[in-house]
Parts: C-alpha cells; sequence; structure tokens
C-alpha cells in the first residue's frame, strides 16, 4: 500500500509538473531554455545511485545548512521518497510530451481562435484533448518507474518499507523471490 500510494502522488504531481514545463520548453522561447533542457536531461542520464546519494546529501543538508526552519526535523520517510521520485519522474515526463508536441498541428489551435475562443477555451477543447494520449503515457511511464524504483528509495526511504525494498530484504533473508 505504501509502494501505491508513493506512486500515485508522485506520478500526479511529475504529470503535471512535466507537462506544464513542456509545454513552456516548446512553446516558448526564454532565456535559459538550452539550459533548463540540460537540466530536464540530466536525471535520465545520471545513474540512479549517484541520483540517490546526491538526494540523500541534499535531504541531510537542508536540515545541517538551515533551508528548514530551526526545531524542524526532516527526517527520512514516506515524504523524502515521494519528493525523490517526484524529481526523477518529471524528465521522463517532459521527454514523453515533448514528443507529443512536437509534430502538434498549431493551425488547430489557431481555427479555433479564429472563430472566437480565446485561449483558454482553445487549450481545453483543442490542445489538450489532442495531447492527453502524450499525458497518460507519460503518467503511466512515471508510475512504472515509482513503483519499481529500489536504488533512490533506498536511499530517501528511512525506515519507511515499499515493496521493492521488502523483496530485497526477503532475498537477502533466503527467502524466494517468487
Amino acid at each position: 500500500i505504501t509502494s501505491l500510494e508513493i506512486g500515485i502522488v508522485s506520478t500526479i504531481a511529475a504529470t503535471v509538473i512535466g507537462t506544464l514545463l513542456a509545454i513552456a520548453l516548446v512553446r516558448h522561447r526564454f532565456r535559459g531554455r538550452g539550459a533548463t533542457n540540460l537540466l530536464v536531461f540530466l536525471p535520465m542520464s545520471t545513474p540512479e545511485i549517484v541520483l540517490g546519494a546526491s538526494l540523500l546529501t541534499t535531504f541531510i543538508a537542508s536540515t545541517d545548512l538551515g533551508f528548514v526552519p530551526e526545531g524542524v526535523v526532516f527526517p527520512m520517510s514516506i515524504r523524502t521518497i515521494i519528493i525523490a521520485h517526484i524529481m526523477f519522474c518529471i524528465s521522463f515526463v517532459v521527454v514523453t510530451v515533448k514528443a507529443r508536441l512536437s509534430g502538434f498541428p498549431r493551425h488547430l489551435e489557431e481555427a479555433a481562435m479564429d472563430l472566437g475562443a480565446n485561449e483558454w477555451v482553445t487549450f481545453w477543447k483543442v490542445t489538450f484533448p489532442l495531447i492527453l494520449p502524450g499525458i497518460m503515457e507519460a503518467g503511466l511511464l512515471a508510475f512504472s518507474l515509482s513503483i519499481d524504483d529500489y536504488v533512490i528509495t533506498s536511499f530517501t526511504a528511512g525506515t519507511t518499507q515499499t515493496f521493492p525494498l521488502y523483496i530485497y530484504g526477503s532475498q537477502l533473508r533466503g527467502i524466494p523471490v517468487q
């Protein structure tokens, strides 16, 4: 149940954030766009053990360096797992939604606006239904990555037990993982 909770929450958050980021990267020109693209691909190309150790260091340093208010303890828990899973799933969502948006027919949006629709109506009636399959694909990919992740979860879990951690612990005790 803990793994499902983590998977669902991190999938929803990563899908929303990643979709908005993908739309911004494809549709708008802004300073730092190239650097943002690089930062999006970085978690995908970084080995998971490096990413897990970096996130662990971030969570420990945020408490030690005073980024978290004095007296507030930021222990490793389900919250840190969810934050970590959101962080590495966003990249996969952005890449998937960007691929869907790359061949998007902009003339359909222009036609809707010519017929009197504003930007908000155009987005919900034209753009969103056309990119929804890409968003769903990205969400399913994020969920499968989150539910299956062992390495990053082991670094950020603390005492929280997820299904991959349980399976690994069973294997260590000699119980067949089947």
